[in-house]
């Protein structure tokens, strides 16, 4: 598979946008667009991983020889029928499936044979590009491979993979250094370090995974797939003896008129393959598929690359959300909103040590505190020689600057106040409370420190996303706990996590304090869901049971999680979980609604096939029904059609509102239960009245 590339160095197509499939859940050209893989899929080394319909594609396949050995109306209309249900039922998983393929002929727009330029000046085939290798890009060409940004700062336009035509920022170092192939640098000059493996980028996965061809069951799809073969084989075997129990029953009853099941000739058997395919769920084993891939597709919908329907399911059953609050809870962009010194400080020395400290600090926060500085208090570019720069590290959760024999440290309150005493200083009693006053404002103090002696506080103002509490509220509702993580002091981050309404939170926390977390929560038999960008969050994604990560993120954390969202929006992660949650959902409900369908069917073949045997079973033959030929063929035909009506539920989903496990269980119950009991007996009846008026029905 090729590598999406430059056309030749300094040449690149126009960026194209990333469109979504769209178009209605039956849209006719689809239908006909799927059909030929719906055939393809009639192939029994094929069809054998789906044990229910494989069985009904057997009994089309005896059917069919039964109706050649003997012809009739009756039989071959039941022929039809059956291979019907086959390809049906394939239909399903081909439209699914398809709606995947549209979206990797977007993908593969973005991709192109061609060379790449490397740091030494030569020229290859990007395909031949491997692990390690360094290539140089430059404005107007295409970014060759998956990669780091090792050198340089460029503007990049990713619309082919996100479609979202807005340009990004891409740089080396921090947690914005990750470059996707097939994206278009628009501005300056980077240099990328490749990470992927020959045939093995972003794009080429993505490819893979949204047209299925990487899909793998998820334990409950496997462990419901076990239930329906085992249901089927109970079926199978309680079908092959009622023959027999059929000609035993007229040996002690001579007397008796022959039944259906007890002609001895090829209508018996066409009529017992039609009663074993109408009472196995073949509805459920026809859609099951489908239902997983759709669950996929949605999640590509929203731009989030799922790596295994495995974590699509997980989603669905996160019983715990780990939430970073800037960027997810918080709009993200703290900022610098006022210098607070101590006692015999002046607010223009705090000012200088403040902007000082935090010129090694790259973060958002170190970069709006020297802009704060310079626009309040005019402190513009100095020169400073033979400073040995101290940068910000979640470990240190310090930055600083050691110059001129003074060490001159900024960050969070605990972390400087304890770099103090250790170099034998001792902080007032002042610092405390100005740090506390901010915290309880919900604002972040980071303190000052010259070696010894405390300068002052710095106030970082954030706000909470508007609406972020009732999002939480409907959290609650479904069963989830939500947990704030944050490196904020605990009073900061209660006052915000107040405010946001979540039901807990972690303060001060380092990668070691999120993994801990998460161990802790999953040895009390709760899955997990986090989101991370950084190579420091890369051991909790990992140990997520759902590891979102950014696409702004480093590679580490994306080979980290099992999700990629294209977007990096942390708030998504709410919403994949109301996705899978939906899967899981609509899943349910189906299987509710086959097992009640083939309880209805029973009502309607049992009798035609036994009321001339047992006078008794008329009783139960409650919808009057024509004939005992036209009850059976109704039921084969409405068994058949119920796929095709259901396969927009199946790919669109059933709709999901935050509530209670017994209340959702109740409403399948009444909704879809009683659904599935009532619908076949007005489907077969339908079918009844129209059928009785064709030849051989009588």
């Amino acid at each position: 598979m090729s590598t999406p590339v430059l056309e030749a160095p300094g040449k690149a197509p126009a960026p194209q946008k990333n469109g979504r499939v769209g178009g209605g859940l039956l849209d006719p050209k689809q239908l006909i667009t799927s059909l030929p893989d719906a055939l393809r899929k009639l192939n029994p080394g094929t069809l054998w991983r789906n044990p229910v319909m494989f069985i009904v594609e057997i009994g089309a396949v005896f059917t069919t020889v039964l109706a050649i050995a003997e012809p009739s109306f009756f039989g071959w209309a039941i022929v039809v029928w059956l291979w019907l249900t086959v390809v049906f039922a394939n239909l399903a998983e081909a439209v699914a499936e398809g709606r995947g393929k549209a979206q990797a002929a977007t993908l593969r727009k973005a991709k192109t044979d061609t060379m790449a330029r490397l740091r030494s000046g030569e020229v290859v085939p990007a395909p031949e590009l491997k692990q390690g290798d360094v290539v140089v890009v430059e404005a107007g060409e295409i970014i060759p491979g998956d990669g780091d940004v090792i050198e340089g700062i460029a503007s990049v336009d990713e619309s082919a993979i996100t479609g979202e035509s807005a340009p990004v920022i891409r740089e080396s170092g921090g947690d914005r250094s990750a470059v996707t192939g097939g994206t278009k640098v628009l501005s300056d000059r980077i240099v990328v370090k490749i990470t992927q493996k020959p045939g093995e980028s972003f794009i080429d996965r993505m490819i893979a995974l949204v047209e299925g061809a990487n899909r793998q069951k998820t334990p409950n799809e496997i462990a419901l797939n076990i239930l329906l073969a085992a249901l089927t084989i109970i079926f199978l075997v309680a079908t092959v003896t009622m023959q027999p129990l059929a000609i035993y029953s007229k040996q002690i009853n001579p007397g008796v008129a022959d039944s259906l099941a007890l002609n001895g000739n090829g209508v018996t058997g066409v009529v017992l393959v039609s009663l074993l395919v109408c009472l196995i769920p073949t509805t459920i084993g026809a859609l099951l598929s489908a239902i997983g891939i759709a669950g996929m597709d949605r999640l590509v919908q929203r731009n989030v690359l799922a790596m295994s329907g495995r974590a699509v399911e997980a989603a669905g059953d996160v019983s715990t959300l780990l939430l970073d609050k800037t960027g997810t809870i918080t709009l993200g962009n703290r900022q610098a909103g006022e210098f607070v010194p101590v006692e015999g400080v002046s607010e223009q020395e705090l000012a200088e040590a403040a902007q000082l400290s935090s010129l090694a600090d790259e973060t958002p926060e170190g970069r709006s505190i020297v802009i704060f500085a310079k626009q309040r208090y005019g402190l513009r570019e100095r020169d400073v020689h033979n400073a040995h720069w101290i940068p910000f590290t979640a470990q240190t959760r310090m930055s600083g600057v050691d110059v001129d024999g003074s060490q001159i440290r900024k960050g969070a309150a605990t972390a400087v106040m304890k770099w103090v005493r250790d170099n034998g200083g001792h902080p007032t009693e002042q610092v405390g409370h100005i740090v506390d006053g901010i915290s309880a404002s919900g604002g972040t103090p980071l303190v000052v420190a010259e070696k010894t002696k405390v300068l002052g506080v710095i106030h970082l103002k954030d706000v909470v996303k508007e609406g972020m509490r009732e999002r939480f509220d409907e959290m609650r509702r479904m069963g989830i706990r939500t947990v704030m993580i944050t490196g904020d002091n605990p009073l900061t981050a209660k006052a915000i996590a107040d405010e946001a309404g979540v039901d807990d939170f972690l303060a001060e926390a380092t990668p070691e304090d999120k993994l801990a977390l998460i161990r802790k929560e999953q040895e009390g038999g709760r899955l997990v869901a986090m989101t991370g960008d950084g190579t420091n969050d890369a051991p909790a994604l990992a140990q997520a049971d759902v590891g979102v990560a950014m696409n702004t993120g480093t590679s580490a954390a994306k080979e980290a999680g099992n999700m990629v969202d294209l977007d990096s929006n942390p708030t998504k992660l709410i919403e994949i979980v109301e996705i899978g949650k939906q899967l899981l959902i609509t899943r349910g409900a189906l299987t509710t609604f086959s097992i009640a369908n083939d309880i209805a069917k029973y009502f309607a073949i049992i009798p035609a096939m036994f009321a001339a045997v047992y006078p008794g079973l008329d009783a139960l033959n409650i919808m009057r029904l024509h004939s005992p030929q036209s009850a059976i063929l109704a039921a084969v035909i409405f068994n058949a059609i119920v796929i095709v009506a259901l396969i927009p539920l199946s790919l669109r989903g059933v709709r999901y509102k935050p509530s209670s496990a017994s209340k959702l269980l109740s409403c399948n119950l009444y909704l879809y239960g009683l659904g599935g009991i009532i619908a076949p007996f007005i489907g077969i009846k339908l079918i009844d009245l129209v059928i009785q008026f064709l030849p051989g029905m009588s």
